[in-house]
């Protein structure tokens, strides 16, 4: 049987993790605030080894999955870093160097950024000329509505630079009304999440971006599959020309070059959903 201090230390400990949860909110994003709570309070100070998933999951009686998911949004946050073979530990330090560590990151993958950005684009063109096809003019309004949401981020806050590039491309995705290339783009949504963030640090990306929506809006909204195909590997593409620099720095002769070239007598007519 439990002492009264015990009991005391017990109950303490339980108060220290449990969650404010919101029927409005996310369950990833409220233990993510849980998270940094701690760590702001110093529970877990800057080098400190984190608890492992599962037993965070147990402290604050929640599924493993949405766990992991607010430690992935915490390390894109630059709160949070993960050590392959031993775990999550806080941050020692900011980054001071963002471009710097933009390409140091690149250099770091398990997959080459590049190999990343093709696929996205390959996802990503389809989706939009699925989307000038098949999207509802309600949609359209949305898409739209999310590009100006991105333009308007441009005060130098990465995270919502982030986030609001994130809800521009997912909705395009979405209205392409493709279950498959949906679910297939959300298996690269944590490495994607990571590299959005990191790619607003250096500031020749944002005005490009918000600049790059624009133009994939403007097709959508003249229902032009290929010009939508066009303009959204186009807007990826000179990313992606800087990612390749940095990979094959060291390699023998010229990276692989992409055109954006597409013939619209060679884009199909998409069936309706």
């Amino acid at each position: 049987m439990s002492s009264g201090r015990d009991g005391g230390r017990t109950a303490s400990a339980a108060a220290t993790w449990e969650l404010r949860l919101d029927a409005r909110r996310p369950l990833p994003e409220v233990i993510e605030e849980k998270l940094r709570d701690l760590i702001d309070r110093g529970e877990f100070p800057p080098g400190q080894q984190l608890p492992n998933e599962p037993e965070l999951a147990r402290r604050m009686e929640v599924a493993r999955s949405s766990v992991r998911t607010a430690l992935q949004r915490l390390e894109v946050q630059r709160v949070v870093e993960v050590k392959r073979g031993r775990g999550w530990f806080v941050r020692r330090k900011p980054v001071t160097d963002p471009q710097g560590d933009f390409v140091g990151w690149i250099s770091e993958r398990r997959f080459r950024v590049g190999e990343l950005l093709e696929v996205r684009m390959a996802l990503e063109g389809l989706a939009a000329s699925l989307a000038a096809a098949r999207a509802t003019d309600g949609e359209l309004d949305d898409i739209a509505k999310l590009s100006s949401d991105h333009r308007g981020a441009h005060n130098g806050d990465v995270d919502e630079l982030a986030r609001t590039d994130e809800a521009f491309h997912a909705a395009i995705v979405k209205a392409s009304g493709n279950e498959l290339l949906i679910a297939t783009y959300r298996m690269l949504v944590g490495d994607l999440a990571e590299f959005r963030r990191r790619s607003f640090t250096v500031r020749e990306t944002i005005a490009r971006s918000a600049t790059g929506h624009d133009t994939v809006v403007m097709f959508l909204k003249r229902r032009d599959s290929a010009g939508a195909r066009t303009a959204m590997v186009s807007h990826l593409l000179a990313l992606y020309q800087e990612v390749q620099s940095v990979e094959y720095a060291d390699a023998p002769g010229e990276p692989a070059q992409l055109t954006t070239f597409v013939g619209v007598e060679n884009e199909p007519e998409w069936p309706q959903r």
